[in-house]
């Protein structure tokens, strides 16, 4: 039916990069000709952003010195106005770009001189290069949010960061901070058998 979206049964799946695999795809991104969709893709690792949302950045909705990128209504999918924290590898990547003050768009395509409209067959190449083809652009945000959970912070952070409307959406990643807890918990257990191993 014309007009109709259909559910993705793939919205379920969810990858995420352990540190070798980042470390594989780093190695590729930091060297590979293609510099533009090279940033791209590390932005949104180092942003959690979803790809439009980086693809339609402006100049004028990023605050490199407050270090907050302002996603306007019109480019989110909850469809209100959302502040991203730009953290120091997101501010590297811009910093690395020579469109401010030439272009609008954050992200331009040297050939044609406008904003990419999408990166998918590069970022084949570059993830088939990483020995990653299973790894998809969407998993990016996957394995940012990962990464903030796995550093203690709270789904309640998780949420805000990512733009999640609905708690229930951040609620997948709460395997990761169970996760994370029992790591914690086994840090008490291993200063305890210590102790026990010195009073024997």
């Amino acid at each position: 039916m014309v007009g109709i979206q259909y559910y993705k049964e793939d919205n379920l799946i969810e990858n995420y990069l352990d540190a070798e695999q980042l470390q594989r795809l780093l190695a590729v991104l930091t060297t590979d000709s293609n510099r533009t969709v090279c940033h791209i893709i590390l932005f949104l690792l180092s942003t959690g952003a979803r790809l439009n949302e980086a693809l339609q950045a402006k100049w004028e909705h990023i605050d490199v010195e407050r270090r907050i990128w302002r996603i306007p209504s019109t480019n989110s999918k909850s469809g209100k106005v959302r502040a991203v924290p730009l953290n120091d590898s997101a501010i590297g990547v811009l910093n690395q770009l020579d469109t401010e003050g030439r272009f609008e768009h954050v992200f331009i395509n040297r050939k044609t001189g406008l904003p990419y409209t999408t990166i998918q067959k590069v970022w084949n190449r570059l993830r088939n290069e990483a020995g990653l083809g299973h790894i998809r652009i969407h998993d990016l945000r996957h394995s940012y949010a990962s990464m903030l959970v796995n550093s203690g912070r709270t789904l309640y952070e998780v949420q805000q960061i990512l733009g999640h409307s609905n708690p229930k959406v951040t609620q997948r990643y709460s395997h990761l901070s169970t996760a994370t807890l029992q790591e914690a918990a086994s840090s008490a257990a291993d200063l305890i058998n210590e102790a026990m191993k010195k009073s024997a």
